[in-house]
């Protein structure tokens, strides 16, 4: 069997709580900022944010809402979002992380699934959390993150400090919970422990060392692991600031970016696409910045090649998933190559698997990317079906993405397997919009697929089958999709046609289906 092994040393798996791993760097950094929220500046020093987390863990731990329980957080990039999140894993229970952009219909399916206690949010956020949580079939207490009458807030969760992590198994103990859909089917809770976390913390800074002090931008979501544990949780943990960003604004970041002297702009495709044509980037002081990484989609060649030129950096990508930690394979930017999206991390290694003959391939050959290493998830929340598909064989993963390795260990990805889009780095499962359009009294039957775009990488589009003598209008099934998922899951094209393609078995063709739409055939 030909496995590819990582060209950097091993790491030490440190027993250490994702917790006290972080504050490991805070503690170098007791009088400086760590955390500062990017649209005020407001912020926290090292001192500030460990005695913060400490006294939350204890707050949590007193009340009985700590050790062994589900904490969802549902708020944008502010400090308080580390606070919520460290504390409750130094308390000994487990984060659930929830989008907020999610419907309540939505948000009370991951409250459900995770068995949520407590739902962390702010005011922007509220009328959504609440509608979930009285949906709910177990109670789940609501805390937010501002204040207002009535309403217990972060601060009420507080209490005397704890200062030792509460005693847990870093290895079997659940510390984070995000939602990933795989490979297929429905969004699944992903179980990831304090030592895939901690391991993936080391195996980033490896390869992409950050100094004390560097401040980074961040506007990518830490509900989603790329923000959580590969830019939050690696810059606390080295000595690192995070200036956080609620949304996406670019004259914003383009300031912050100025104001802080950020070396390294941490982004995904659409928005290092937007970096090449913006015309603010003309009269934007980026002299700070030496790197752009790209990761949550493959970053096309030109467009690498254009945000080179024009910001006049390195360009740079990674690769991994939320089942990864997330990441598997980074490019350091002394060794950037153009098109790869990476080298195998440390403690790693990956093999690429013919998925017609199972047989494992050499370089330069085409297959599913499997990965095993610290980093790999405990399996999926209640789905010991869906665990047993992705780790197979002695704990390799599958990714569904087809690719290849070259002769120097270098990482290409050029298709999926998984039935997975990417839109702008969202993932959109097919059978989650199908579920949502089939629950419509006058469809019959659905498929959705993602069709590529400039901007998004992918769209969801819809095609399906009305229920004879029903009368069903596309602007019906947009208003109906729109009460039940995010705006970035709803179909951008929904197309009524006779049938949709199957198997003998009703599995549904997509492959079909998606050449037969990019050729104008439906």
């Amino acid at each position: 069997m030909t496995v590819f092994k990582s060209r950097f040393a091993d790491i030490t798996l440190q027993k250490l709580s994702v917790s006290e791993r972080v504050f490991q760097g805070l503690s170098g950094r007791p009088n400086e900022p760590v955390l500062i929220d990017g649209p005020t500046g407001r912020s926290l020093n090292g001192s500030e944010t460990i005695d913060q987390i400490k006294r939350l863990a204890g707050g949590l731990n007193s009340k009985g809402l700590g050790a062994g329980k589900v904490m969802g957080i549902m708020a944008p990039n502010i400090p308080e979002y580390a606070i919520a999140f460290y504390g409750m894993l130094h308390a000994g229970g487990t984060v659930t992380t929830i989008n907020p952009s999610y419907t309540a219909v939505e948000v009370n399916h991951q409250l459900q699934d995770a068995k949520t206690d407590l739902l962390v949010t702010t005011l922007d956020f509220l009328k959504t959390a609440q509608a979930a949580v009285d949906e709910c079939n177990r109670e789940v207490k609501i805390a937010i993150i501002d204040k207002m009458d009535g309403i217990p807030c972060l601060n009420d969760l507080m209490g005397n400090p704890q200062h030792e992590q509460t005693p847990i198994d870093l290895e079997k103990h659940v510390a984070a919970l995000p939602y990933s859909s795989g490979t297929t089917g429905l969004p699944k809770g992903v179980m990831l422990s304090h030592q895939n976390l901690v391991a993936n913390i080391d195996q980033f800074l490896t390869m992409l060392p950050t100094s004390p002090g560097e401040a980074a931008v961040v506007f990518l979501p830490l509900f989603h692991i790329y923000g959580l544990n590969a830019l939050l949780s690696p810059y606390l943990a080295s000595g690192g600031c995070i200036v956080t960003m609620p949304r996406f604004d670019f004259d914003l970041y383009l300031k912050l970016v100025a104001q802080y002297k950020t070396p390294k702009l941490w982004t995904a495709p659409p928005v290092a696409l937007g970096l090449t044509q913006h015309p603010a980037i003309d009269h934007a002081d980026l002299s700070s910045v030496q790197v752009l990484f790209s990761a949550a989609a493959p970053l096309p060649d030109d467009v690498g090649a254009a945000c080179a030129s024009r910001l006049g950096c390195i360009v740079t990508q990674g690769y991994g998933m939320t089942e990864l930690s997330p990441a598997s394979h980074l490019t350091p930017p002394e060794l950037a190559r153009a098109g790869a999206v990476g080298l195998t991390v440390p403690s790693t290694e990956t093999r690429i698997i013919n998925p017609e003959t199972g047989e494992s391939v050499g370089p330069n050959q085409e297959g599913e990317v499997q990965v095993r290493g610290p980093q790999v998830m405990l399996g999926y929340l209640n789905n010991p079906q869906a665990t047993a598909e992705t780790i197979i064989d002695k704990g390799w993963l599958r990714t569904g993405d087809l690719g290849f390795v070259d002769e120097d260990g270098y990482l290409y990805i050029r298709d999926r397997l998984k039935e997975l889009i990417k839109f702008k780095g969202f993932q959109v499962a097919p059978a989650e919009v199908e579920n949502a359009l089939l629950s419509h009294s006058g469809i019959a039957d659905a498929a959705v697929i993602g069709i590529p775009d400039t901007e998004a990488g992918e769209l969801p589009c819809a095609y399906v089958v009305k229920k004879p003598q029903h009368q069903v209008s596309i602007e019906d099934l947009s208003d109906h999709v729109s009460g039940r998922l995010a705006s970035y899951k709803r179909p951008a094209k929904i197309s009524f046609v006779e049938s949709i393609p199957k198997s003998a078995s009703g599995k549904i063709l997509r492959r079909v289906l998606k050449a037969q739409a990019l050729s104008g055939d439906l």
